[in-house]
Parts: C-alpha cells; sequence; structure tokens
C-alpha cells in the first residue's frame, strides 16, 4: 500500500501525492521557451520531487534530460577544472548509462580523456548537442553546494557563454538548463566568507525569472487526502480537512504530508476508518512536540542571525506591519530560509505551525528568565477536568504584581505577552494547547485560542492605550468570538503606566460577555 511521504523525493507509485500537475505545466513552458532559470526554494519544499515528475514529464515529451545533483560530487572534485571536467562527463555518462543510452555513453568513454578544460567541455556539449535527435535538457539539484567555489562559477560562465551564442547562431548548447538548490546563484554572497566577496558577482545573469509556486493549493491537498480515502476505504471530510490543513500550513509540503501522516499512523486507531474532525487539532499538537530536522534548520536559522529573531519578534510579538522589500538582506534570509512569506505586499511568517513552533522557542527563552509558580498551583484551576481560566486570569495579576515592579516597565513591555504564554503552558501541558492569531491593527492585539480537552477558549492580549482604543478591541474581540461561534471570551490588558490598577470587569457587547483583566 502507498504511504505518506516526508523523507526524500516523492514516488506517484509508492505514495500519497498531491497533484501538481499544473505546476509541472508551468515549468515545462519554460522548457520549451529555452529558458535558463533557477529554483531556489527552502528544503522540504517539495524541490526535488518537483524536478523528478518534471523529468518523467519531459521524457514523455521527447526531451532527452540530464538530471545529476552536485550532492554526489566530493569537494575535491572542486580542485581543477580537469578533474571537475571530466567528473562532469563521467556523471552524465552514468545517467546515459542507466537510462540504456549505448550511443552517447560510448561517445563520452571516447572522449572524456580529451577533455581537460572548460574549453575542451564546452566542445564536447556542442557534439553531444550536435549528434542528438533530442533537444536535451540539463537539471542540476543541490547545486549550492559548492557554489562559493570560483571553478563552479566559472562552469556557469561556460554555459552562458554557450546560451548567448547560440542565440546568435554560433554555437550549440543545451534547450533549458535547470540548476536548483537553497540559495539562489544570485545570492552567493550568503554562502561566501568575508575575504571572498569579490566572488559575488554570479554570470549567470540570462536566468529568468521563476514565478512557480510550490505551495500546495487546498484542492491539491484534496487530491492527496482523496487518494488516499479510496485507497484505505476511509471516510473523511475532504473539504474540511483540505481546507483545515491548508489553514495551518499555508500549503507547505513537507507540512502537509506530515500532518496527514500523523493523523493516518499516529491516532487514526487500527480498526477505525473514519477521521474525526478533532484529529488535525490533535496532530497539530503532536507535530509542534516533535524534533523534527525541518524545526531544527527552522530555529537554528533564527538562533544565527539576531537581525532575524528580531524581524520575528516583530512580526508575531509586537504586531508591527512590514512591507515586504526582497532588497532587505533580513527579509532575503527569511525568505530564502522559508520563515517569511510575501503576501499582498506584507511580510508575515511562512505558516501557523512555523508561527506556533516559533512562539514555543521565545516562550522557552522567558521561562528561564522568569520564577512561575503556575505548575505549584496548577490543581487549583483544574476542576472535574475543566480549566477554570478565570482563575489562572486571577492569578496571573498576582503573580505580575509580585514579580515585576515599575522598573521592569521595558522588559514587561516587550515581553508580557510572551510572559502570560509561559505562565499559561504549565497549566495547560499535557491536556491542552494555545494557538496564536496575530491581529494587525492599531492596538497590536493577539489573540490566543486556548484548549484543554473539550474546552476552547478566546483570549485576546492588547497594550492599554487608552479608553478609546479599549472600547475598540472589545468590539473586534466581539466580532472575532461571533466568527467562531463563542458566546464569551477573555481580555488581558497589559497597562504600563505607573499608577496602573490591578482589577477585573464582566463586559457585555453586542450579546457576548467578556472577562476583562488587567496587569
Amino acid at each position: 500500500m502507498k504511504e505518506f511521504n516526508t523523507t526524500g523525493v516523492c514516488i506517484p507509485e509508492k505514495h500519497y501525492m498531491a497533484d501538481v500537475s499544473k505546476k509541472i505545466k508551468e515549468i515545462e513552458k519554460m522548457v520549451v521557451e529555452g529558458k535558463y532559470f533557477t529554483i531556489n526554494k527552502p528544503r522540504q519544499s517539495g524541490k526535488t520531487t518537483i524536478l523528478y515528475l518534471l523529468k518523467k514529464h519531459l521524457e514523455k515529451k521527447e526531451y532527452r534530460v540530464i538530471s545529476i545533483t552536485f550532492e554526489d560530487f566530493d569537494q575535491d572534485i572542486f580542485s581543477s577544472i580537469n578533474t571537475f571536467s571530466k567528473e562532469f562527463l563521467l556523471t552524465i555518462r552514468d545517467r546515459f548509462e542507466f537510462s540504456g543510452d549505448s550511443k552517447f555513453v560510448k561517445l563520452i568513454e571516447k572522449k572524456v580523456d580529451t577533455v581537460n578544460n572548460f574549453k575542451d567541455l564546452s566542445r564536447f556539449i556542442t557534439t553531444m548537442i550536435r549528434k542528438s535527435n533530442k533537444d536535451i535538457v540539463l537539471m542540476i539539484d543541490e547545486v549550492d553546494k559548492s557554489s562559493n567555489n570560483q571553478l563552479f562559477l566559472d562552469f556557469l560562465g561556460m554555459l552562458r557563454s554557450k546560451y548567448l551564442f547560440e542565440q546568435q547562431n554560433q554555437d550549440l548548447t543545451f534547450k533549458s538548463v535547470i540548476l536548483a538548490g537553497v540559495h539562489d546563484v544570485k545570492n552567493l554572497k550568503l554562502k561566501l566568507a568575508s575575504d571572498e566577496e569579490h566572488k559575488y558577482n554570479s554570470p549567470w545573469n540570462i536566468a529568468s525569472e521563476f514565478k512557480v509556486d510550490f505551495e500546495l493549493e487546498k484542492d491539491q491537498i484534496a487530491s492527496m487526502l482523496n487518494e488516499y480515502q479510496e485507497d484505505r476505504n476511509i471516510d473523511l471530510d475532504l473539504d474540511y480537512f483540505a481546507e483545515k490543513i491548508y489553514y495551518y500550513t499555508s500549503g507547505h509540503p513537507f507540512l502537509v504530508s506530515k500532518l496527514a501522516e500523523i493523523i493516518a499512523e499516529e491516532i487514526l486507531a487500527d480498526n477505525e476508518f473514519s477521521w474525526q474532525q478533532e484529529y488535525l487539532d490533535q496532530a497539530v499538537k503532536i507535530i509542534l512536540e516533535k524534533d523534527l530536522p525541518n524545526f531544527d534548520t527552522l530555529i537554528k536559522n533564527i538562533e544565527n542571525n539576531s537581525d532575524l529573531e528580531d524581524m520575528t519578534k516583530d512580526l508575531l510579538i509586537e504586531g508591527k506591519k512590514i512591507i515586504f522589500n526582497n532588497y532587505n538582506p533580513t527579509i532575503e534570509k527569511g525568505i530564502l530560509y522559508g520563515i517569511f512569506k510575501n503576501v499582498k505586499g506584507r511580510l508575515l511568517i511562512h505558516n501557523r505551525v512555523y508561527e506556533q513552533l516559533i512562539y514555543n522557542y521565545l516562550i522557552s527563552k522567558i521561562e528561564n528568565s522568569m520564577e512561575s509558580d503556575a505548575f505549584d498551583f496548577r490543581d487549583s484551576f483544574i476542576d472535574n477536568s475543566q480549566l477554570n481560566l478565570k482563575a489562572v486570569l486571577e492569578r496571573f495579576q498576582v503573580f505580575i504584581k509580585e514579580q515585576y515592579s515599575y522598573r521592569d516597565r521595558d522588559f514587561l513591555e516587550r515581553n508580557g505577552r510572551l510572559i502570560f504564554l509561559a505562565f499559561l503552558k504549565p497549566i495547560i501541558n499535557g491536556k491542552g494547547f494555545d494557538f496564536k492569531e496575530v491581529q494587525i491593527s492599531q492596538e497590536k492585539r493577539l489573540d490566543v485560542v486556548v484548549t484543554y480537552l473539550e474546552q476552547k477558549f478566546i483570549v485576546e492580549l492588547k497594550i492599554w492605550r487608552g479608553e478609546e482604543y479599549h472600547k475598540q478591541g472589545l468590539k473586534q474581540l466581539a466580532e472575532y468570538l461571533e466568527s467562531q461561534n463563542m458566546e464569551q471570551g477573555y481580555l488581558l490588558s497589559f497597562n504600563f503606566n505607573q499608577n496602573k490598577e490591578y482589577k477585573d470587569e464582566e463586559i457585555r457587547v453586542d450579546n457576548k460577555k467578556i472577562f476583562a483583566y488587567w496587569v
């Protein structure tokens, strides 16, 4: 039977896969037009799978496709032009040998010892193109594995020259060249040491803009779930799960498959043949507790780049509206590592799972700096397996009053909301989770959806900015409660005035009951 795959390339015969034929056809159009281009996407974004499917598709259309990866190349291969040129040809030979193209295998074996530099390699490529009865497409994956090597840039320069001369009918070369990796070759400065900045000027300025989005759309997620449903005879609401998986993942291919895999293999019982709607929330909780290479890379990229961490906190904690500009080096890095995305000119965290993951990371850093007694009082917040959130908020008021003074204002203003989430975590740990919804407005609101077993609470966290904004916030919270079909919610306001009052009120707004607390 097929299975959901979250490691390596996805094979249609082995794995449940989204229908990405539309994306393949968009890339095919670029190949047909003879475009040279780069595909630079974060790891586990479906890049290698797309290349595999594209190769199979192009071969059916009578193209000859040479697909190699620099991951197979040892670094010493880049020690000299002679070594690289020979290994490059021998790798192509191996691909032809595997596909049974004996004519080109013999041609390469006959000529390989005569190729000692890029001029020789260029001439051999011309000979190979001339002898081929099909257009040849060159794909190189993991191209940035050696992109900090000047020899690699010289290799690109050779391909560029052949491309330009072919445009003038003075040479023959590959129909299309596709370079794939995390880093775009235009951004090699991210891979170079400070003393190597002179290598930044890439010769790959012939590349066409690549606009194909690898994120899965809702109907593509549904196509994968439908295949699984029919294959396993499972009853599931396709529209609901496709919509909600997209809601949490923004179509990130790895996260989509991983959530489906968790439901199918970790939540669904052996004798059960129906997906319950609550299984998806359970899967989100489970995935956030996993030690995944994808998550490790994301957090390490934030840890190792203080500018990225600051901008991430600006987006998530401060609620700042940041305009997308790819020439901003911090934004450029965030996009490159898959942390940020551009939505109609505005910068956002790529998806809600990543938002939650980053929140958990930031909360853990805050936990190290605070002495929370929330766990000691946990039993007083739970009554007959029900969470008393009013008691939690009342205790949090006491905690802030006891632990922080006006001198801590700057720290509290920067971290108050994280402190509340860190306070809440040990109380609901194991039985529920909290999920953040950032609402960008004048008030920099942060809505927290808290679940505990079957209970669900909406808590709005905001900074106190006066009575007028407070009334607007109550109105917005009431509207949000209406959208969630809930009758009551909670408002926690952080007041940083010196003579602030710790108080609470029960307020009615548009038939919604709101419990308001000030700290």
